[in-house]
């Protein structure tokens, strides 16, 4: 009879930084991880969960810094996984939300390792509670468009005018040193 020691991936959102603000659920895979490889938003008082026995890794992505490149983080999950090891895969923010989340489950399922896919409150959420400030107040915004200033090529105009058209909140994500370039770019694409 053949042992299968398959462990499990856990896809977890760290949420904006606050403990306080993890699920029970993220702090349960935590608690338990044989290992996590962590983003570099993840804040020190989150990274302080992870028992002592348990190999934490950072894997985070920074620009103009050396990083871990994806498939070495898809190597890294998918090789302790087949070793029995519960792998927590920790994200600031929400996994799903411009977390590549999506090559990372795409990689698991080519794999054949089980993983679960844990929420966690994104930045715009959380900035917004913290201003106390609605996202879609129903007078002012019929909706919430959340944009990243990094893709794989350039928005056009027309996408600037499809996002700025109507009354929309937009949250952008990763703007880097971009803030003014950005906003020239709503502005002409018709944002008042």
């Amino acid at each position: 009879m053949e042992v299968n020691m398959s462990g499990k991936v856990y896809l977890v959102g760290a949420g904006p930084g606050d403990p306080d603000l993890l699920t029970v659920k993220a702090i349960r895979a935590i608690e338990n991880a044989d290992l996590v490889l962590y983003d570099d938003l993840v804040s020190d008082e989150i990274l302080s969960l992870i028992p002592p026995g348990a190999r934490a890794k950072s894997v985070g992505k920074r620009a103009s810094r050396p990083t871990v490149t994806q498939p070495e983080i898809h190597r890294q999950m998918i090789e302790a996984a087949r070793e029995g090891q519960e792998v927590v895969r920790l994200k600031g923010g929400d996994p799903l939300v411009f977390g590549r989340a999506g090559e990372e489950i795409e990689a698991l399922r080519t794999a054949g390792i089980d993983f679960e896919i844990i929420p966690g409150v994104t930045a715009a959420l959380a900035a917004a509670a913290s201003a106390r400030i609605p996202l879609t107040d129903r007078r002012f915004a019929s909706k919430l468009i959340f944009l990243s200033a990094h893709r794989a090529g350039e928005w056009s105009l027309d996408e600037w005018h499809s996002a700025a058209e109507g009354e929309s909140t937009i949250a952008v994500y990763m703007p880097g040193e971009r803030y003014l370039e950005l906003s020239a770019e709503l502005l002409a694409g018709g944002l008042d």
